[in-house]
């Protein structure tokens, strides 16, 4: 049993089809607080901030899982959309390009810190504009990094991948496993 804290709907069906039991716990914590250029340095400290609240909200006697996950495109951190217009702009940073998805992972248990980033690149085919509409209306994107799912709306787009797609889906919980057996 792992304590999940993320309210990530995506990251507990995740832990539900790998059969590992979880509570799932919210936390406070702001991500515009961290002012990293790189990707990686990023999720990273976004994490270590998650896991610092955590910490402050629960102890240890579950062990806490806190995950964060950018998405990047020609050089940029594209973050989770603001408004439908700012995410229809993340979108087309992606369409027809090579994009990036980096997931920041932490367990803590009283016996162990494990700390993970992963990458998982696609390259997308360009979005057909109708279909971006539709998933725009459908405000599927609310709180997804760069907007993007590539187990909905960009999953027909994926021309080729390299990496899990669960990275992509904001928790690499293959590389858990082995750590949750304490």
């Amino acid at each position: 049993m792992v304590r999940l804290c993320s309210l990530s709907p995506t990251r507990a069906k995740l832990l539900t089809n790998f059969n590992i039991e979880y509570i799932q716990s919210p936390i406070d914590f702001d991500e515009s607080s961290i002012k990293k250029e790189s990707p990686k340095d990023f999720v990273y400290f976004v994490a270590k901030g998650k896991l610092n609240s955590a910490l402050r909200e629960y102890d240890l006697t579950t062990p806490i899982v806190v995950a964060d996950s950018v998405v990047t495109a020609n050089g940029k951190i594209l973050r989770k959309a603001k408004s439908r217009d700012d995410a229809k702009r993340l979108l087309l940073e992606q369409s027809g390009n090579s994009v990036s998805i980096i997931t920041a992972t932490i367990l803590k248990s009283q016996k162990l810190e494990f700390i993970d980033i992963s990458s998982t690149k696609f390259i997308f085919d360009e979005f057909n504009s109708l279909d971006l509409e539709e998933y725009l209306d459908s405000k599927e994107w609310q709180g997804k990094a760069g907007a993007c799912m590539v187990e909905g709306f960009c999953k027909k787009y994926i021309k080729s991948i390299d990496g899990l797609e669960s990275c992509a889906m904001g928790l690499p919980v293959e590389k858990l496993l082995p750590w949750l057996e304490f």
